[in-house]
């Protein structure tokens, strides 16, 4: 046998030996006989470098080498779930699902593990990319990361296989590799990692591979797509995924009813306390394929598909003292510091407090025993007292009067549970706060800088507000402390890069209050420009679609202030973006202007959501229920008969499928 010949039998080999001890949990050899075969292997690579596989075993050990990550598109967006905390909200679920098909469907049950999102993509049996969720539309590929992880395939078993497909699911950290690296964390006196979740997602984005590899993370695949793939069922592709080697849940189970979905979420609500990785839920998902595409999605969810929160575990501990946050909005957020206390498998030493009326409604008094929750927050919140433990207590909690951070008056503006500092030119956290906003991923997006990078600038003099970014160089911050020559390079260029980024992201990023991502887009079809929306007045804003007068006075109290506009004006010298883009706004037309339209059925050309895409390309307007002021339905096959009795009492056009393409065209 030839050494090229021996490195493709060890590689072969080794693939099975990593898919019986990870996977099916039942090694063949021991681990000294297979880190034998695996030095061999390595050391005939060296010799034979001609003979390089990306996909080879010994990749599973890492680089030291440092890469940065790049930027990938989902073919498929990476959307969330709607969270329920009730069992009559699964309910509400189930019967919606059941009045939208108007069909028979049974209903996939799933653990909500609690880790960090992954999409796999594989071509001709072997993993080509793996890339996070990021912001749903695209994230970071972390594929040689993810090849350090042992319960994930490099290469295929079996056959049946599509040539390309892609398959989602969860890297988690387990409980016992956590508690062992936070001991270690903290025998080295670092911070420790608040969760498993923190942990996995940090050790995921860490530069160097080969720490990846020691960090011994583990995966659950959960969800297959593509085209040509075994079945409609999902179950059923779970099943057959299993046989090409990934590791599935073995807990996964098919229901027919929502009593047997119940019986699913009640067992495990207690039974998932000995699971070896974090859980915080059930997933429940309609098992068709097809179903699921006629059920469509929503702007942020699918529909077909809910996640069923379990209930927040409570802790009682001492409440120590309250300190004050100052949030980039100048909102000042009350927090309680407690005796460190155990709870959902973590340590909690503080918790949010969120306004003066909750203090008050508690009878909060420094040195009560609180009840603590963790819920589907991520920051614990103190939901009740102990009175009867009330013995010896300190001085009544009272919400502060001026700003902890520079020492404004605080205000409470008419409806707002908060207090405020309006300061917001020269208190610390607020310009940070901004500035750590501005350049987040959902906004522009600046790789290289973080919170900690934002504060050091900030710290040096370097920068006051976010149009400072724009002026800084390499040599101004290449020689501050833990900055190299590549760091700044990479802040530069992503500075640099972020001023492709388009124009309603750059209106998000300026962070006006209650302007977030959706009502960016919506501002930004309506008046294509920043000089449009800066002369924009209150009747020219509130008449468009979904911009009501708290939206739109704080638009004009934004672009009012001389100092706002004077940092547009420094963003527009500095290049970044602030006009819609041509080709985008020449796709729309007004074909539909005017018209509310509502879709129903089960369509064959394409889903409910790419429908809806269409109609406010095309100027119309999607509403949820049938009323007299809708102008058409959209009809599909399987109409619900509600909603076509409604119709016609009402003399509401139905139009089909091949009649709205045609209208469209």
């Amino acid at each position: 046998m030839t050494e090229i010949e021996r490195i493709d039998q060890l590689r072969e080999e080794l693939h099975r030996h990593n898919y019986n001890y990870y996977v099916l949990n039942a090694p063949e050899i021991s681990d000294q006989e297979f880190d034998f075969l695996m030095r061999e292997l390595q050391d005939l690579e060296a010799k034979h470098p001609e003979h390089r596989d990306e996909n080879s075993p010994t990749m599973r050990v890492g680089s030291d080498i440092n890469k940065n990550f790049t930027q990938v598109v989902h073919k498929y967006p990476m959307l969330s779930l709607a969270n329920t905390y009730s069992e009559s909200e699964v309910s509400d679920f189930y019967d919606r699902v059941k009045k939208s098909l108007n069909e028979e469907f049974e209903i996939c049950c799933e653990m909500k593990y609690d880790g960090t999102s992954i999409s796999l993509t594989y071509e001709n049996g072997k993993l080509s990319r793996a890339v996070t969720r990021g912001d749903g539309v695209q994230g970071d590929d972390v594929t040689d990361n993810v090849k350090t992880i042992r319960s994930i395939p490099l290469v295929l078993h079996g056959e049946g296989y599509p040539s390309e497909f892609e398959i989602r699911g969860e890297i988690l950290m387990p409980w016992e590799v956590f508690e062992e690296l936070n001991r270690e964390r903290e025998a080295r006196e670092e911070p420790l990692f608040a969760n498993p979740r923190n942990a996995a997602s940090g050790t995921l984005k860490l530069q160097n591979s080969a720490i990846v590899a020691s960090r011994k993370l583990d995966a659950y695949l959960y969800y297959l797509l593509g085209e040509n793939l075994p079945y409609d069922g999902h179950y059923e592709n779970l099943k057959e995924v299993e046989k090409w080697g990934f590791k599935i849940s073995d807990v996964t189970r098919k229901c027919k009813t929502l009593e047997e979905v119940f019986e699913f979420i009640r067992y495990w609500d207690t039974e998932r306390k000995n699971l070896p990785v974090a859980t915080d839920g059930i997933v429940l998902k309609v098992n068709s394929l097809r179903q699921q595409r006629n059920l469509g999605y929503t702007a942020k969810s699918p529909r077909w598909a809910i996640a069923y929160k379990f209930q927040a575990e409570r802790a009682c501990t001492r409440l120590n003292k309250v300190t004050y946050q100052v949030g980039r909005t100048g909102a000042v957020t009350p927090v309680a510091n407690l005796d460190p206390v155990q709870l959902a498998g973590t340590v909690v030493k503080r918790a949010s407090l969120h306004n003066a009326d909750i203090i008050e409604g508690l009878d909060l008094h420094i040195g009560d025993m609180v009840y603590v929750e963790k819920g589907g927050e991520i920051i614990p919140k103190i939901v009740g007292v102990d009175k009867d433990a009330r013995i010896m207590i300190g001085d009544k909690v009272r919400f502060i009067t001026d700003c902890p951070e520079c020492g404004s008056k605080l205000v409470r503006y008419k409806g707002e549970a908060a207090y405020y500092c309006t300061n917001d030119t020269a208190c610390p956290p607020q310009i940070k706060g901004k500035i750590e906003h501005f350049i987040s991923r959902r906004a522009m997006n600046i790789e290289g800088l973080g919170p900690e990078t934002v504060d050091q600038f900030y710290q040096e003099g370097l920068i006051h507000d976010i149009a400072d970014l724009y002026k800084l160089k390499a040599s101004d911050i290449i020689n501050l402390e833990r900055m190299g020559e590549k760091s700044a390079e990479n802040i530069i260029s992503g500075i640099e890069q972020s001023k492709n980024v388009p124009f309603e992201r750059v209106l998000f990023a300026l962070g006006i209050r209650f302007v977030g991502e959706t009502t960016a887009k919506t501002l930004v079809k309506a008046f294509k420009s920043i000089d449009a929306l800066i002369h924009a007045g209150l009747d020219d804003l509130i008449h468009v679609d979904e911009i009501g007068e708290k939206i739109a006075q704080s638009i004009i109290l934004y672009f009012a202030d001389a100092k706002n506009r004077d940092i547009v004006e420094r963003l527009r010298v500095a290049g970044v973006t602030m006009e819609a883009d041509e080709q985008d706004t020449a796709d729309r037309t007004e074909k539909l202007a005017g018209k509310s339209i509502v879709i129903s059925g089960v369509f064959t050309y394409h889903s409910r959501d790419e429908y809806k895409a269409f109609i406010e390309k095309h100027g119309g307007k999607n509403v949820g229920s049938i009323s007299s002021k809708t102008s058409f339905i959209l009809a599909g096959d399987n109409m619900g008969p509600s909603k076509l009795e409604k119709a016609q009492k009402l003399g509401i056009a139905m139009v089909s499928e091949e009649e709205f393409l045609e209208m469209i065209k």
